[in-house]
C-alpha cells in the first residue's frame, strides 16, 4: 500500500516526484518503457529556466530524477495495463510489477508521437521510418532525409538533422507552416534545409532490401503524384496522449486528454490527479509540464491531509 504512485517520468511526473518526496510522502514512480519522456528524444533545451547556454533534454531528466531519488523518491520500471479507480485505495496492474494499491495516483504519462498511417509506414520503422531524429539521425550521415510536419517539432528535427544529413527536405501538406515564427525562421535560415509544402504524404517508397527509398506524395494543387528519393523518412506531425489504459475512468475530451479542473490537476475522480502533456494539448512545454507537475503534488498532499474530500465534488462542478 503507497500513499501515492507517480505513473510516468517525463518533466511532471518528476517534478511530482520531488515535491511529494520532499512531503515526506515516499512516493513511488513508475517508469514506462521512454523513462524520462519525450524529453529524451530532445536535442538541446534553450527555454528552460536556469540554464543560459541551454542543456540536452536527457541530461535535464536524468538531473530531475536525481534529485527525486535524493529526497526518497523510489522508481519502478513497468507498465501500467488496467487501473480500477472505482474506491479507494486504487488499484494498478503494471505488467512486472503486479497489482499495487495506492491512496491517491498522479498521471503524467504525457503523449506518443502519431504516425501518417499511410502504406510500408509501420513496417520501415527501424528501416528508414523514425520519430525520434536524436535517436537515429547520426544513421544518415551524409544522406538525403525527409521530415513529414509542419509544427515547432518538425522544424526542430530538422534543423538538428542538418548535424548530419547533406540535405533535409521538410514535406508539409499545407502551404503555411504551423510553427513559431523563430522556428521557421531558423530552419528557413539553414541552407542544408528544402521545402516541398502543400504536398500529402501516400506512402513509404521501399527497395529490394526492405529499406526506405522514397516517399510518394500527392501535390495538393495539381493532384499530380511524384516520389521525393529519400534514405529516411522523420515523421513528426504531433502527439496522442497515453490514455488508453484508463478504459474511461477518468473524463477525457474528444482527443483523448484529461480533464482537469481549470487551475488545479483535479480529474473527475477524488484523489486521482493529472499533470504534463496528458492533459495539456495546448502549450506542451517542459516548463509548463513541470509546473503542473508541482500542482498535482501539492494537490494530492491536501488531499492526503483531508482537506480536500468533503468539498471535492462541489469544487468539481463550480
Amino acid at each position: 500500500m503507497y500513499k501515492t504512485i507517480v505513473v510516468g517520468t517525463g518533466p511532471a511526473g518528476l517534478t511530482a516526484a520531488i515535491y511529494l518526496a520532499r512531503a515526506n510522502l515516499q512516493p513511488l514512480v513508475i517508469e514506462g518503457p521512454e523513462p524520462g519522456g519525450q524529453l529524451t528524444t530532445t536535442t538541446e533545451v534553450e527555454n528552460f529556466p536556469g540554464f543560459p547556454d541551454g542543456i540536452m533534454g536527457p541530461e535535464l531528466m536524468d538531473q530531475m530524477r536525481k534529485q527525486a531519488e535524493r529526497f526518497g523518491a523510489q522508481f519502478q520500471r513497468g507498465w501500467v495495463t488496467k487501473v480500477n479507480f472505482s474506491k479507494r485505495p486504487f488499484k494498478l496492474t503494471v505488467d512486472g510489477l503486479g497489482e499495487l494499491e495506492s491512496e491517491t495516483v498522479i498521471l503524467s504519462t504525457g503523449a506518443s508521437a502519431k504516425l501518417l498511417g499511410i502504406p510500408n509506414e509501420k513496417e520501415s520503422i527501424g528501416r528508414g521510418v523514425s520519430t525520434c531524429a536524436t535517436c537515429d539521425g547520426f544513421f544518415f550521415r551524409g544522406k538525403k532525409i525527409i521530415v513529414v510536419g509542419g509544427g515547432d517539432s518538425a522544424m526542430e528535427e530538422a534543423n538538428f538533422l542538418t548535424r548530419f544529413a547533406s540535405e533535409v527536405r521538410v514535406v508539409h501538406r499545407r502551404n503555411e507552416l504551423r510553427a513559431s515564427k523563430i522556428m521557421q525562421d531558423r530552419a528557413r535560415a539553414n541552407k542544408k534545409i528544402v521545402w516541398s509544402l502543400n504536398r500529402t504524404p501516400l506512402e513509404v517508397v521501399t527497395g529490394d532490401n526492405g529499406g526506405v527509398k522514397g516517399l510518394k506524395v500527392r501535390n495538393n494543387e495539381t493532384g499530380a503524384e511524384e516520389i521525393l528519393e529519400t534514405d529516411g523518412i522523420f515523421v513528426a506531425i504531433g502527439h496522442k496522449p497515453n490514455t488508453d489504459f484508463l478504459e474511461g475512468q477518468v473524463e477525457t475530451d474528444e482527443l483523448g486528454y484529461i480533464v482537469v479542473k481549470p487551475g488545479t490537476s483535479m480529474t473527475s475522480v477524488p484523489g486521482v490527479f493529472a499533470c504534463g502533456d496528458v492533459q495539456d494539448n495546448k502549450y506542451r512545454q517542459a516548463i509548463t509540464a513541470a509546473g503542473s507537475g508541482c500542482m498535482a503534488a501539492l494537490d494530492c498532499e491536501k488531499f492526503l491531509e483531508g482537506n480536500m474530500v468533503h468539498d471535492w465534488s462541489q469544487t468539481l462542478n463550480s
